[in-house]
């Protein structure tokens, strides 16, 4: 069992992520992607950046963790949601752009490959690709949960087979340039 699959570990990542959303990265999303253009929110946890994603876009949201989902629809419950990981993205749909905030972290460095391979397929042509990473050389394991840190030069060699690269900056999440964002385009 994960930790995002139990009630406790749930309330433990909102505590944890409380003060904390995407506003910021979305401004930065919106100086590429269209209004109304339709978004696959991987990793939708508490729905934050859902809802402010949602004032722009069409967006649908996924969580792999059904306790995640079902939080989110007894608040909205006509929201479109779709429950999946973010390694497969088990989905016959596609989307002017995949966005996830500090959520393609949890996946090994295998997994985030196959994950973007993936994605290529769900993204529209020209679609954006939109992530954030932490920023780092180790890997940290809290609760059964993993945390893969990465540096710019490999997060780009992970992309740039797949994707024309638009942008990947560092910036400050909780401490000095503590974290990455990347942003790609379907080829």
């Amino acid at each position: 069992m994960g930790f995002f699959d139990t009630e406790k570990g749930v309330n433990e990542y909102i505590k944890m992520a409380e003060g904390f959303d995407g506003t910021e990265l979305i401004k930065i999303l919106q100086k590429f992607l269209p209004l109304k253009s339709t978004v696959l929110e991987l990793g939708m946890g508490p729905g934050k950046d859902l809802d402010i994603l949602n004032e722009s876009y069409l967006v649908t949201g996924s969580d792999y963790s059904q306790i995640f989902i079902d939080k989110y629809r007894r608040q909205k419950p006509d929201a479109d949601l779709l429950k999946l990981d973010a390694i497969t993205i088990p989905t016959d749909r596609t989307f002017d752009c995949i966005y996830s905030n500090k959520v393609l972290h949890h996946l090994t460095r295998e997994d985030l490959k196959k994950s973007f391979q993936r994605q290529k397929k769900v993204l529209n042509p020209n679609g954006i690709g939109f992530h954030s990473f932490w920023r780092g050389d180790e890997d940290e394991n809290y609760d059964g949960l993993l945390f893969t840190k990465y540096q710019i030069e490999e997060l780009k060699k992970v992309a740039e087979n797949d994707f024309e690269i638009l942008a990947i900056e560092i910036y400050t999440e909780m401490e000095k340039d503590d974290s990455i964002y990347l942003m790609v385009k379907n080829k």
